[in-house]
């Protein structure tokens, strides 16, 4: 495991602990370009030895407000950064606001509270927010039987597709913005289950990408219906994702954007 891994596993140990293991990295997709700008990536503080900064991804929802994951967060935290660069690098422009978790979150992996926003002091300029989905849209679409034949786009900074060898597993930080199309698996009340396994042509996340979004479409898609939460250890089978759509997802957003 590298740095950048172990600072995730540090941060975020409650996540780890628990018995699915965290899905944080875009696999088996593309650069996204400019395809998702709102799209953005949390910066630490210094870089490490792999030359990487970011460390979880989110979506600009409003023009002062950016959602993520609430297990991106430290104890204590009250600011983050953000960048919207498609392949951040230092100096690049960051955008500091006040990092609020649902304070109903509780750190477990099975909490229906984990999410976050990043609350800017200035509007950011020049990208449109992305779309949120009105109250129960998965639910409508699992009961006319939309969802079976969906295509879900997930985006993110994270690792992409690790790699076998000796040792163990290799996972290649680039801090690039990437995305990828995954298929539906299964809903509940609070998670969306997406296949992001290559043998059935689905990519989906892995380390790096917690936070960021899960399209309803294709991949010029900018209704968010769902933020990457946690996954298989291999990056290869189950992206699960944390519903937007639902009474407590809508409950918490409410208090910072209007929802449809």
């Amino acid at each position: 495991m590298n740095l950048r891994a172990t600072l995730f596993a540090t941060a975020l140990v409650a996540a780890l602990t628990t018995a699915a293991s965290p899905a944080w990295a875009i696999t088996y997709g593309s650069p996204d370009g400019n395809t998702h700008p709102e799209v953005g990536a949390l910066i630490v503080d210094q870089a490490y030895s792999d030359g990487s900064w970011a460390y979880c991804s989110g979506t600009l929802i409003a023009p002062t407000v950016f959602v993520t994951a609430a297990h991106c967060g430290d104890p204590g935290q009250t600011t983050a950064r953000v960048s919207f660069a498609s392949r951040y690098r230092a100096g690049d422009t960051l955008y500091v606001g006040r990092y609020v978790p649902d304070p109903a979150y509780n750190k477990a992996q099975s909490d229906p509270h984990d999410i976050a926003v990043v609350v800017f002091d200035k509007p950011v300029r020049g990208i449109t927010p992305a779309r949120l989905p009105s109250a129960g849209l998965l639910d409508r679409l699992g009961a006319d039987g939309s969802l079976r034949t969906a295509t879900f786009t997930s985006a993110g900074y994270g690792s992409l597709a690790p790699v076998n060898g000796p040792g163990g597993k290799t996972y290649t930080y680039t801090d690039t913005r990437n995305q990828a199309s995954g298929s539906f698996n299964a809903l509940t009340g609070t998670w969306l289950r997406l296949s992001q396994n290559p043998a059935t042509g689905d990519g989906g996340t892995c380390y790096g990408d917690s936070g960021g979004p899960d399209f309803l479409g294709g991949r010029d898609s900018d209704l968010l219906v769902a933020t990457t939460i946690t996954g298989d250890t291999a990056c290869r089978a189950t992206n699960v994702d944390y519903r937007l759509d639902t009474a407590s997802a809508r409950q918490f957003l409410g208090r910072f954007v209007a929802l449809p």
